[in-house]
């Protein structure tokens, strides 16, 4: 692979893209570049607290997005077909990672979470990096369901089963719930019977209930989010701070670094706040922005899965579009009111290498469909000679 196509500025391809990589690519170094602006004034209060350094947070989210901008151009330009081949692997030594976590002395706990691991001096947060991992081996599983036996189906079905349990023990019930609507959503759109997903709706939805009826924290989060000014130094103090950042940013916002809430008022305002920080500083307009940049990606995602005419490259597409858009509206939820708080990072804002490496890897992905399904025209598999390269491409799919 020439070097130079692992660093986006440089990589000379991207002229003979299709119009829809192209601007994909754009949006998410555009989306990038913007987080990267407001993450240097969310974190630098908490930085220079902390480290007597305002840019400690930023210059290491600087060596993450670097190691997450190779990942990146590595998954736009390999095959799409390699990338579903190894994704089994990825979920099975991410789903051991995310056991693992739950292991006292191999775990690393924060807010009573036991969500990392550490090899090294490097955190690993396995339940954010197999996002992508999970979207592809849905997409494979889903997206050739009728031709598994039930042997096939069951083991996987059981393998995503313990991901999301895994993840709800940790606990990470925002992370659980995104993954269960993400994989739900895929085999939505690949046409499975009502039947089987009116079932699985309902058992995800007891799970919850379930969850949120032993864990006392989050069911003092979900009465916290109906009437947060009931306690608003205790339970609530997290939603308040954030409702009052961004109702402080009016129309045009407080300006680029003159927040006050990030001022040790609003928690956690370089990760699950960090748009209370933006919508202070940016304002209403800025915040519109944002949003035009969400619905702006999930256009394109929705017409890269409408041209493709292969059914797991189709369901790739959807599938990241739902994980990314999904979340970032999840988290923008969140920060406003209208969702119970939760631990959600907005995608290519909030500080965290993993958060960062798995939205990029994500983006690229919906590139590289974007890529293949404009390059060349995909053949049905009916039909198709055993020895036409086509046939050989798309067959060795098998779980």
């Amino acid at each position: 692979m020439n070097l130079r196509r692992l660093i986006p500025l440089f990589d000379n391809t991207v002229s003979s893209w299709a119009l829809e990589a192209r601007l994909l690519r754009w949006l998410t170094l555009v989306w990038l570049f913007f987080g990267l602006v407001i993450l240097f004034s969310a974190s630098y209060p908490v930085a220079d607290a902390r480290h007597d350094d305002g840019l400690y947070y930023f210059k290491r989210q600087l060596v993450w997005v670097l190691v997450a901008l190779i990942l990146f151009n590595i998954t736009v330009n390999l095959p799409l077909r390699k990338l579903l081949g190894v994704s089994h692997w990825f979920v099975f030594l991410l789903l051991g990672f995310i056991f693992l976590t739950l292991v006292p002395g191999l775990g690393k706990k924060a807010f009573d979470a036991s969500r990392w691991i550490a090899l090294g001096p490097i955190p690993i947060q396995p339940s954010e990096l197999i996002k992508p991992f999970l979207v592809l081996q849905s997409a494979r599983l889903f997206g050739q369901w009728d031709r598994l036996s039930w042997h096939v189906r069951f083991t996987w079905l059981g393998i995503f089963c313990l991901v999301i349990l895994g993840i709800l023990a940790q606990p990470n019930l925002s992370t659980t719930a995104l993954c269960g609507m993400t994989i739900w959503l895929i085999a939505l759109a690949a046409g499975l019977p009502y039947k089987y997903l009116g079932g699985t709706a309902i058992g995800g939805v007891a799970l919850a209930v379930l969850s949120i009826s032993i864990k006392e924290y989050q069911r003092k989060r979900v009465m916290s989010f109906l009437n947060p000014w009931a306690d608003a130094t205790g339970d609530g103090y997290q939603l308040v701070q954030s409702l009052l950042a961004v109702a402080s940013g009016g129309t045009w916002g407080a300006g680029f670094g003159l927040s006050q809430q990030k001022l040790f008022y609003l928690p956690i305002q370089d990760t699950d706040f960090i748009f209370a920080v933006f919508a202070e500083e940016f304002g209403f307009v800025g915040s519109m922005v944002l949003l035009f940049i969400l619905a702006m990606f999930a256009t394109l995602g929705l017409i890269v899965a409408l041209k493709t005419t292969h059914p797991i490259n189709r369901l790739v597409a959807i599938g990241v579009t739902i994980l990314i858009v999904g979340q970032s509206l999840l988290h923008i939820g969140v920060a406003t009111g209208a969702l119970p708080t939760t631990g959600l990072p907005l995608p290519m804002f909030s500080y965290g290498g993993n958060s960062m490496m798995a939205s990029l890897v994500a983006a690229g992905l919906l590139i590289r469909v974007a890529r293949e399904s404009s390059e060349a025209e995909v053949l049905p598999l009916r039909g198709l000679p055993k020895n036409r390269p086509e046939h050989r491409q798309y067959n060795k799919t098998k779980l």
